[in-house]
């Protein structure tokens, strides 16, 4: 008689950067204490790319324990960032595990992967890239048809051509009717008040922004 040996699975797991406790520095939830936790890897190579330390290395970690250091915070708001957390297999199945916690979750995702999956109650912060990126053929353009009210659209702006290009896209794709739209100068890169001018003068639908955790604390890992 053949004894046929099964294997147990293994749990689901995901490779992990860091994990920490900050105030979120950009969305409508800025200034919010939230658990960001970043996921290891990304397809994407954005010229002004901040968190390119994240491309590789990190730890397998289970979602058992990715659950723990995440309790350990006391925040009811979590935002799962990367890299690119959609571009790892069992990133759909953590929203779910943290939904299912009871957090309050939002997903930064860079806009070159299909968010149909997400768990509904996932606010999903959709970037689109400009030309100013580097990236604007890995768009996934299909993603704008299936926005929510809760999710949010993300322009990063390198420069007047890239706010140009996104203000004509955001009147020709009525994405403001969408989700709120989000204008973000990149960092040390576009002046903050020139956007502001800008989208003053346009009288667009959008929420300028800058990211607070880089005011506070400079441009650094873990903030």
């Amino acid at each position: 008689m053949t004894t046929i040996m099964t294997q147990t699975p293994l749990p689901p797991s995901v490779r992990i950067t860091e994990i920490f406790f900050s105030l979120q520095g950009e969305t409508s939830r800025m200034g919010l204490p939230t658990v960001f936790v970043r996921l290891t890897g990304c397809p994407l190579r954005c010229g002004y790319c901040d968190s390119a330390y994240a491309f590789h290395g990190g730890q397998t970690l289970s979602f058992d324990a990715i659950l723990e250091q995440v309790a350990s915070y006391g925040a009811r708001t979590v935002c799962v960032t990367g890299g690119e957390p959609l571009a790892q297999k069992h990133s759909l199945a953590l929203l779910r595990a943290l939904c299912d916690a009871g957090y309050d979750v939002s997903l930064e995702t860079s806009g070159a992967l299909a968010i149909d999956d997400v768990d509904a109650r996932v606010s999903r912060i959709v970037d689109i890239k400009t030309p100013g990126s580097g990236e604007l053929d890995k768009m996934r353009w299909e993603n704008l048809d299936v926005i929510k009210p809760g999710d949010e659209i993300k322009f990063v702006l390198v420069d007047r051509a890239d706010y140009e290009w996104a203000r004509d896209l955001l009147q020709t794709r009525q994405l403001a009717a969408k989700a709120p739209v989000l204008f973000s100068p990149v960092w040390e890169t576009l002046k903050p008040t020139d956007l502001a001018d800008w989208v003053i003068q346009d009288k667009l639908p959008v929420r300028m922004q800058v990211q607070l955790h880089k005011i506070l604390w400079g441009d650094r890992p873990g903030v």
